[in-house]
């Protein structure tokens, strides 16, 4: 196997395993606990940083609804440039929550998120072969 298609298959691996994560996660979010529940878990802590509900609700809503889509997105790899980094500000939106919340909180989850997103930005385009944007712009 050529070097160039060990680049493809490791771009490959790590797009789908942050598509993945980011599904999941998504998902979780809108069908599982669904976003009243996202906003009723930090509600507390919010009301006594007096972070407005509406504000609440909105980022619950684009977080939960941009790492379903952007997980869907990235397992097919389309639009990829794009989604990642709407995952980008997502993450970055998560951490400014979390540090508004709780200014020291547990970055395990949400550290990782933003090294895959990042890796998968700098990686060359020539190593994006198995995604539906190269066929598409072929």
């Amino acid at each position: 196997m050529d070097a160039s298609l060990k680049y493809q298959f490791l771009e490959l691996i790590i797009r789908l395993f942050c598509g993945i994560i980011f599904l999941f996660q998504g998902y979780d979010k809108l069908f599982v606990v669904k976003v009243k529940g996202v906003v009723d878990l930090f509600q507390n802590n919010a009301r006594q940083k007096n972070v407005p509900q509406f504000l609440q609700y909105g980022m619950a809503y684009y977080t939960s609804a941009m790492e379903f889509f952007g997980g869907i997105l990235l397992i097919l790899g389309l639009f990829k440039n794009v989604v990642l980094v709407l995952l980008g500000f997502d993450v970055i939106m998560v951490a400014v929550a979390f540090s508004v919340l709780e200014p020291v909180w547990d970055m395990r989850h949400v550290f990782p998120r933003l090294l895959i997103v990042s890796v998968l930005l700098v990686m060359p385009e020539e190593w994006s072969r198995f995604t539906l944007d190269f066929y598409l712009n072929k």
